[in-house]
C-alpha cells in the first residue's frame, strides 16, 4: 500500500505540468490549430515565473506573468498560422526553438539559484483521509495540481456543455460550415490558440517554483513533447487528459524507481518511447480518425475555398 501511495504521489506531481500543457494543445487543436511550440512555451514559462517569483516573491504574480508569457508567444503563433496561413507544424517547431534559445540566453542569470519561497504543498481537510486517492492527492501537493484537475473539468464543460464550446469544435472540424453559421473562424482560432499557451506556461511555471524551485536551462526537457501526445493519446477530450497525463507521469517515476532492476538507460526512454508510439499511430488516415482528431486539424482556412 505504501509503495502504491508513493507512486500515484509522485505520479500526481509530475503529471502536473503534463496536464496543464496538455489540455492547452487540447483546447489549441479542437479549435483546428496544431501547436508543437509547447515545448518553447513551457520553458519560456518556467523562466518567466522563476524570474518574477525571485525578485518579487510573489507566487501568484509569477504564475500570472508566466501565463501571459504564454499567452504572448501563442499570439504569435497564431498570426504566423492563422492569418499569414502558414504551415502550421513548421510554425510550432521554429516557436519551440525560439523558445529554447531565449530562454537560455535570459535565464543565465538565474542558473544556480534556489527559490527562496517556493509554492508548497497543501492538505485538504477530509479528502485527505480517504484511502489511496487521500494522501497521494489531498496530502502534500501543490494546489497547481488541484487547479489543473479543476480546469480540466472546466475545460470540458466548457468545450462540450456551452455555445462557445459547440464553436470551437465546429471551427476545427468544419470551419467553412462554422463560417457559413456566422461564427468567424479566425475570432475563434485565434481564442483558442492564445488561451492554450497560457496554459502550457502555467505548466512550465509549475516546475520553476513547485516541482524543483530552481532555473535550469532545458528544465521542460522534452515534457512539451510528450504533452502534444497527450492531447492525441486522449483523443482531444480535456477529461481523458487526465488520466494519460497520470499514465506518463507513472511512466517517467517507475523509470527512477526500478533502476535497481532494469537498465536506468532503457527505463529513461519509456516516456518518450511511449510518445512516439502514440505519435506513429496517429499518422494521418483511418487511425487518425478513430483517434477522433479534429477533421480540418492543421489545416489553414481560406474563405470561398472549396
Amino acid at each position: 500500500m505504501d509503495v502504491a501511495v508513493d507512486t500515484l504521489n509522485r505520479a500526481f506531481a509530475y503529471s502536473t505540468p503534463l496536464l496543464w500543457a496538455g489540455l492547452g494543445a487540447v483546447y489549441s487543436e479542437r479549435a483546428g490549430v496544431v501547436n508543437l511550440g509547447v515545448e518553447g512555451t513551457m520553458i519560456l514559462g518556467s523562466l518567466t515565473a522563476f524570474a518574477v517569483a525571485h525578485r518579487t516573491g510573489s507566487l501568484f504574480l509569477a504564475v500570472t506573468a508566466a501565463a501571459l508569457t504564454g499567452a504572448l508567444v501563442a499570439l504569435v503563433h497564431a498570426f504566423i498560422s492563422v492569418t499569414l496561413r502558414a504551415n502550421q507544424y513548421v510554425a510550432g517547431l521554429a516557436m519551440t526553438s525560439f523558445g529554447l534559445g531565449l530562454s537560455g540566453m535570459l535565464g543565465r542569470a538565474y542558473e544556480g539559484i534556489a527559490l527562496a519561497r517556493p509554492m508548497q504543498g497543501i492538505t485538504v481537510p477530509v479528502l485527505s483521509s480517504l484511502p489511496l486517492v487521500g494522501p497521494s492527492l489531498f496530502r502534500g501537493q501543490a494546489i497547481l495540481t488541484h487547479l489543473g484537475l479543476l480546469v480540466a473539468v472546466a475545460l470540458w464543460v466548457l468545450l462540450y456543455k456551452t455555445r462557445w464550446g459547440i464553436a470551437v469544435r465546429s471551427v476545427g472540424e468544419s470551419p467553412a460550415t462554422a463560417d457559413a453559421a456566422g461564427i468567424r473562424v479566425a475570432r475563434i482560432r485565434y481564442a483558442s490558440v492564445i488561451a492554450g499557451g497560457a496554459l502550457a506556461s502555467i505548466g512550465g511555471a509549475y516546475l520553476s517554483v513547485a516541482y524543483r524551485p530552481s532555473w535550469t536551462e532545458g528544465m521542460t526537457a522534452g515534457m512539451g513533447w510528450i504533452a502534444v501526445a497527450i492531447a492525441i493519446f486522449a483523443s482531444w477530450n480535456p477529461l481523458k487528459a487526465v488520466g494519460a497525463s497520470l499514465f506518463f507521469g507513472a511512466l517517467y517515476y517507475l523509470s527512477f524507481r526500478l533502476q535497481a532492476y532494469v537498465a536506468p538507460e532503457l527505463l529513461k526512454l519509456l516516456p518518450y518511447l511511449a510518445v512516439i508510439l502514440v505519435l506513429a499511430f496517429s499518422a494521418r488516415g483511418r487511425r487518425r480518425l478513430f483517434l477522433g482528431a479534429p477533421e480540418a486539424l492543421g489545416e489553414p482556412y481560406y474563405r470561398g475555398a472549396r
